[in-house]
């Protein structure tokens, strides 16, 4: 479900868009799942996974996609936050929020989607469109909330995505995120004196099992989950769906690689990798370290990325360890005592098989009963701590490595009288990454087709200084392998350019004319290096008349010269058309930035044909067609 023509009318929590990388697997298999809705074939859902996995990033691009899509398939997303909320203001939100995405899908309005259109503007809507079924709705909820009749508001509002399906003969996807909440946080009356209405989960006992309007729900504490939906819904109306929050190796990368260039924080190809390993491909992890507020944060050396993944796990203050705390206190309130924390730190650091209470008892030394033992595991499963075997005697700890150094952090000064060097251990682990150079090698140049532009604008940022000649061939007239030499001794990046891709052609590029219409110091590229002083990607501006052009990566110099960089990602060669395309969107540039002097280059993977390199000679267009990340 890649992002290609999608419209974003709901606001991703993850940001920036191209922050959502990998989950091919994911998608692959919900969009199988979502294509049979129409066909009546698709059983409701729920996603298990614990905070921070990607679960509701995942969630928000289904919806987009299908509001995009304009299909069969209308999708309906609510999210059930941790804040206390009256009973009939609850059905009224949810009732308005259904009907404004169902008015902004038929209406193709993207704006309403963010908005909770209140009851009158909806019915005028609704008149203006001819749907009797929602005026009917209105109306019955403004009588029975005026009658205090909350649970018919109620029941109108849940039921209505199968109603409006089975009257008009179309289908829903009804998303809510946290589901669980619903049990929590909805209270009977306006100051929140009474216990919440635990049951209204079960409201949706029989439209959990549309075929016409599916659900799929979220939840970030699984076992809470699994009990609400064994109590309220029964089981197997729900088929569970367990996310990891950890991507491939290779989406791990690129997912460093997209935050560095969406924050605009200088890696090299070696430290990329370096925090993906430590990250373990953690996306959440990987932003964190990011976008850590270390104070020496510095992601251009090893010892910088150890420093900083070990800030983010240590302090306290850190945007890691206060998500995980958050996470931590809630789920060990019922178990704060040693013997719980020792026994959820030995199955976390031993998570690659089960253990029964005896054999804890017998390898752990502990001085407890096999069934106090037994209790105190029950308790960890229930807090979403500890995963539960298929026999009642077999527990594991989570195979989550974050969450295990988060834990070692935590208590294991407490538990065995010292604290954990993690810096040591990270240095480890670097050390074995590189002695597996040739397979690093290999998952960049894969990755290369994916993030090309984001590896170039990265060392673009983490060189600062450097000729053009150091990634592109110059056509100066002069010995571009003695200069690329000279390059090479003088600057120790890990981005480089092979040199075969060097000598494109047998007759050098001549520097006497004028590119693109402007001045001819433009040309003198080779003979100062460029000071980068900032670097962007995409970047859009207007034509004349109106149209949006873009550039791949704009790096701006502080002497007023500008590297402006086409990079076209695939396997074909870039032929004269691309290349025109280009120069005109240069010039372009140009006019808008006339004290400015720009400095075209191409980087085509798929190499050029030959009338496209004649012309990026005559235009003085600086080309490439491959990079070496080693």
């Amino acid at each position: 479900m890649n992002s290609d023509n999608i419209q974003y009318p709901l606001q991703e929590k993850i940001g920036n868009p191209d922050l959502l990388v990998g989950r091919e697997k994911e998608f692959k298999n919900f969009g199988k799942w979502i294509a049979n809705i129409p066909k009546k074939l698709s059983k409701s859902r729920v996603i298990l996974a614990r905070r921070k996995s990607g679960k509701t990033a995942f969630i928000q691009r289904i919806f987009n996609k299908l509001w995009s899509e304009n299909g069969k398939v209308i999708p309906f997303y609510f999210d059930i936050s941790e804040n206390k909320t009256w009973y009939p203001t609850f059905a009224i939100d949810y009732y308005c929020a259904f009907a404004t995405q169902y008015i902004s899908f038929i209406e193709r309005k993207a704006s309403f989607v963010g908005k909770l259109l209140p009851l009158e503007q909806l019915r005028d809507c609704a008149i203006a469109n001819g749907i009797e079924l929602m005026i009917e709705d209105i109306d019955a909820i403004q009588e029975n909330k005026a009658a205090g009749l909350n649970d018919l508001v109620w029941k109108i509002a849940y039921s209505a995505p199968h109603r409006f399906a089975d009257m008009y003969d179309i289908s829903f996807l009804v998303i809510i995120d946290e589901f669980q909440n619903i049990t929590q946080y909805v209270y009977p009356d306006p100051h929140y004196q009474t216990a919440p209405i635990e049951s209204l989960a079960g409201s949706f006992h029989y439209h959990v099992e549309s075929k016409i309007a599916p659900m799929l729900v979220t939840g970030s504490y699984i076992r809470w989950l699994i009990n609400i939906s064994s109590r309220y819904l029964e089981a197997g109306r729900l088929t569970e769906m367990f996310i990891s929050p950890y991507l491939t190796h290779e989406s791990g990368l690129q997912a460093v690689y997209r935050y560095a260039n969406a924050y605009g924080e200088p890696i090299t190809n070696d430290t990329a990798v370096q925090i993906n390993t430590l990250c373990m491909s953690d996306p959440f992890f990987i932003s964190c370290v990011i976008q850590s507020n270390y104070e020496d944060k510095e992601l251009l050396t090893e010892e910088g990325v150890i420093n900083t993944v070990n800030y983010e796990i240590t302090n306290r203050y850190s945007e890691m360890s206060r998500t995980w705390g958050e996470y931590i206190q809630l789920t060990l309130q019922k178990i704060n005592d040693r013997h719980a924390k020792n026994l959820l730190l030995f199955l976390s650091k031993h998570s690659d098989r089960y253990w029964t209470p005896a054999e804890l008892k017998e390898t752990m030394g502990l001085e407890l009963e096999i069934n106090e033992i037994q209790e105190k595991l029950l308790t960890l499963v229930e807090a979403d701590m500890l995963e539960w075997g298929n026999a009642d005697i077999d527990f594991r700890g989570l195979q989550d490595g974050t969450l295990n150094l988060i834990l070692r952090n935590r208590f294991e000064k407490e538990i065995h009288n010292f604290e954990p060097d993690l810096k040591k251990e990270f240095h480890e682990k670097i050390e074995a990454l590189k002695q597996e150079e040739h397979k690093i090698q290999g998952m960049l140049s894969n990755l290369t087709g994916q993030v090309a532009e984001m590896q170039l604008a990265n060392a673009f940022r983490s060189r600062k200084r450097f000729k053009v000649s150091s990634f592109f061939t110059i056509p100066d007239g002069g010995n571009i392998q003695d200069e690329k030499r000279a390059n090479e001794q003088t600057d120790e990046s890990s981005f480089n350019i092979s040199e075969a891709s060097l000598s494109i052609s047998e007759t050098p590029l001549s520097i006497s004319e004028t590119p693109l219409n402007i001045n001819e110091t433009s040309l003198n590229i080779t003979d100062t290096p460029l000071n980068i002083v900032d670097v962007k990607t995409r970047v859009i501006f207007q034509r004349e008349d109106g149209k949006n052009l873009e550039l791949d990566i704009v790096a701006e110099s502080s002497c007023g010269r500008v590297l402006v960089v086409e990079v076209k990602k695939q396997a074909a060669k870039s032929g004269r058309s691309m290349i025109e395309d280009f120069h005109e969107k240069v010039m372009i540039y140009q006019n808008l930035r006339p004290d400015n002097i720009m400095i075209p280059a191409f980087l085509s993977l798929g190499g050029f044909t030959e009338t496209a390199t004649v012309l990026c000679r005559e235009k003085k267009i600086a080309i490439n067609d491959s990079i070496m990340n080693f």
